[in-house]
Formats: C-alpha cells, structure tokens, sequence
C-alpha cells in the first residue's frame, strides 16, 4: 500500500498536468480534439481522485491542495474553458454542416467527393467529441 506522501505526490503530479493543460486551453483559441478530450479526461481524472482522498485523508495539507485543486477547475475550467469549447465545437459543427449542405450540385468531382467525405468524417469526429463535452456538462449540473 502506498503511504500518504506517496499518495500526496502522485495527486501533486496529476494537479501539476492539470494545471498546465488548463494553461494551454487558457492561452489557445481553438483547441484540436485530442487537446479537447486529454483536457477533460485530464479533469475527470483528478476531480475523482480529490473526491476519494478527501473522504480517506486527515492531512490538512493535502486537504488544502484538493480545495485549491477544486477551485481551480470551478474558477478556471468549468467557468472560462468549458464554455469556449463547447462554443467553438457548436460553432465548428454548424459551419461544417453549411459547407456540406452549400455544395450538393448534382454533379461531383471525385476530388469534391473526396473532399465532402473528408469533412463528413472531421464532422463526425468533432460531433462525437461535443457529446462526450456534453456529458460533463451534465454533470456539472449534477454536482
């Protein structure tokens, strides 16, 4: 069994990723889906650790790095971060979807076929990842 220093540092380490990738999101205007999804598994992952070591310890100081790790994610992530993203994937979505329904001539070059599949396809991606984004959402709401 890991002792409580080694459990403290390990929530240390996981904090420190956090905080950095919260840095990244803060200084980007449009972040990529593998930033999105690593950002959100990221949170997931240290909001679940915080919740179990907050029930099993009695070090006041790792208490104290679990509240700041909690505001951190309140103040910065769910209040700033979260909602530019779901912006930018909503608005990321409907442009895409206007470009594919604005080029529907009945007659199509392979190349804008190729085309059309490929947005079809980074469409589907960025779709999927606004559900996955919705889903924290609605925990959010939950908490």
């Amino acid at each position: 069994m890991a002792s409580a220093e080694d459990i403290s540092q390990m929530f240390h380490s996981e904090y420190l990723k956090l905080q950095n990738l919260i840095n990244t999101a803060n200084s980007k205007t449009d972040m990529n889906i593998h930033e999105i999804i690593e950002t959100y598994y990221q949170i997931m992952n240290v909001s679940s650790m915080a919740t179990m070591l907050k029930q099993q310890t009695k070090s006041n100081e790792l208490l104290d790095r679990i509240r700041e790790t909690e505001k951190l994610i309140s103040e910065q992530f769910d209040s700033i971060i979260h909602p530019k993203i779901m912006a930018n994937l909503t608005a990321s979505i409907q442009e895409m979807t206007r470009a594919l329904q604005s080029g529907n001539s009945t007659e199509k070059s392979k190349e804008k076929i190729e085309s059309d599949a490929k947005l079809f396809e980074e469409l589907r991606q960025k779709m999927s990842t606004k559900e996955f984004v919705d889903q924290y959402e609605i925990g959010i709401s939950h908490d």
